[in-house]
């Protein structure tokens, strides 16, 4: 006997086998990375309408740790792609995420 490798045709059938991906653990330890762990899920990933800028007086943020978790969750979008949109936004920011706001 001789191993073929998983089946793809069998007498004339195309078969197509399932393979499913999930990333929920790195979902959760990314979570609780960025101190979001007890926060409730919502059914969309960023406030409709946000504008964010760069001139602000805002309080500063780690700058390290900002560019870690947006990689963190640029890897995510790979089978997560509903966040694909808030995790590009987010992404502009990399630069100098020091000095980003929200709506005033």
């Amino acid at each position: 006997m001789n191993d073929l490798g998983a089946l793809s045709y069998y007498l004339g059938i195309e078969v197509r086998q399932a393979l499913t991906l999930g990333q929920s653990a790195y979902a959760s330890k990314l979570l609780e990375r960025s101190g979001m762990a007890e926060c409730k899920p919502c059914v969309t990933p960023m406030e409709e309408r946000l504008k964010l800028t760069k001139a602000s007086t805002a309080a500063k943020v780690d700058a390290t740790l900002y560019r870690s978790i947006v990689d963190g969750l640029r890897y995510l979008v790979h089978t997560r792609p509903d966040i694909a949109f808030a995790v590009g936004y987010v992404s502009r920011f990399m630069e100098d995420p020091k000095r980003i706001t929200g709506p005033q």
